[in-house]
C-alpha cells in the first residue's frame, strides 16, 4: 500500500507530465498551469524556476484540499485518497 509521501509524489510527477508553458509578456515571462487543478499555476524567470514554483503551488493546492476536506481529481491515472470525507490537518 502507498504511503501518502508516496501518493503526494506520484500525483505531483503526474501533474507535472500534464502541465502547460508559455512564454507571456511579463517581468516573470515563463507561465505554467496544469489543465484539470483549478487555481494551479506558477510564473518564473526561467522555466527551471517557474516549474519550481509549480511544484511548490501544487503540493499547497493537495494539502488545501486535504485540509477542507474537498476531493483531489484523479490526475494520470493518479489520486490522493483519504477514507474520511472531513477535513483533515496536515503538518
Amino acid at each position: 500500500m502507498l504511503t501518502i509521501n508516496d501518493m503526494f509524489a506520484e500525483y505531483i510527477q503526474a501533474a507535472l507530465e500534464k502541465a502547460e508553458y508559455e512564454v507571456i509578456d511579463n517581468l516573470e515571462p515563463y507561465y505554467a498551469h496544469v489543465p484539470g487543478l483549478v487555481g494551479v499555476w506558477a510564473t518564473g524567470k526561467t522555466i527551471e524556476e517557474c516549474r519550481k514554483e509549480l511544484v511548490e503551488v501544487i503540493e499547497e493546492w493537495i494539502v488545501a484540499k486535504l485540509q477542507w476536506g474537498q476531493p483531489i481529481p484523479p490526475i494520470g491515472g493518479h489520486t490522493i485518497a483519504t477514507s474520511s470525507k472531513e477535513p483533515i490537518p496536515v503538518a
